[in-house]
């Protein structure tokens, strides 16, 4: 099942940023293919412009895909589903519906889970097992953007600031593949030794879509060897999202709602 774990809550709201290759060497990518990697003013520049870029974003809605790999069991899942966000007015609303699932080399399945956050309250409905559960992640009275929350345990770039990036991260431009396309810039975030992520993540890499200048795929490689791969399919930048699709419902016979409170600080 599709533990609800910090990691997990993280990577639900990471989704918005896509998907990418692995840090690991897994992936196409090499370390000697890394271009001007002590270019800073270029490196600046488009954090820079990817936070003016997302500070403009109202809404976005794409097709996703979710992979996530354990090298060290040989066990591979790949989720496929829908992906809403809305920003006005100082709140904000995101919603994933999983629609369909891959489990190693078994055939793709119609598998249902439905992720709703509300500012305060992340609400997973998994239509498996009939259940629904509710995760309080901010005081009622103070709640909290996706990004925000999601910021707390995980490096977004664009809702960052440029310079608490470097404090963490050594950061570098990676040189495309000769032969590949042209409509995307690669940066790759490896962790420094003192950064307040050691314990979590190893590397990030981010590719960004020239045109939207958003990511459009993100890869993390977790301290013990997952990865966390996500990409997005024909995303939709501030076009009008229906507000209902935020809506929450329990369709009926499910078990619950099970609550799970705020964790209060200590």
């Amino acid at each position: 099942m599709f533990k609800v774990d910090k990691k997990t809550i993280t990577t639900v709201f990471l989704i918005l940023l896509g998907a990418a290759d692995f840090c690991s060497g897994i992936g196409q990518a090499k370390d000697s293919a890394i271009s001007k990697p002590n270019d800073a003013d270029s490196i600046e520049m488009v954090l820079r412009q990817l936070n003016e870029k997302t500070s403009e974003m109202r809404t976005y809605q794409s097709q996703i895909e979710y992979l996530f790999r354990q090298p060290i069991l040989e066990s591979e899942t790949v989720r496929k589903g829908v992906l809403y966000y809305q920003r006005s007015d100082g709140q904000s609303a995101l919603r994933i519906d999983f629609q369909r699932l891959k489990q190693d080399d078994e055939e793709e399945q119609k598998h249902i889970e439905q992720y709703v956050f509300d500012g305060v309250w992340l609400t997973h409905i998994d239509h498996q097992i009939k259940t629904v559960k509710r995760h309080q992640l901010a005081e009622a009275n103070e709640p909290v953007d996706a990004f925000e929350l999601a910021s707390r345990n995980f490096p977004i770039i664009g809702f960052r600031q440029v310079e608490d990036l470097k404090k963490e991260f050594e950061i570098s431009l990676v040189e495309q593949q000769e032969g590949g396309a042209e409509d995307f810039i690669h940066l790759r975030l490896r962790v420094k030794p003192d950064s307040v992520y050691k314990d979590d993540y190893t590397c990030v890499d981010f590719w960004m879509d020239k045109k939207l200048y958003l990511p459009m795929k993100i890869v993390a490689t977790s301290t013990e060897s997952d990865i966390y791969q996500i990409r997005f399919i024909e995303p939709r930048v501030n076009k009008r999202i229906d507000k209902k699709v935020f809506d929450v419902k329990i369709p009926e016979g499910f078990g619950g709602p099970e609550i799970i409170p705020l964790r209060k600080k200590t």
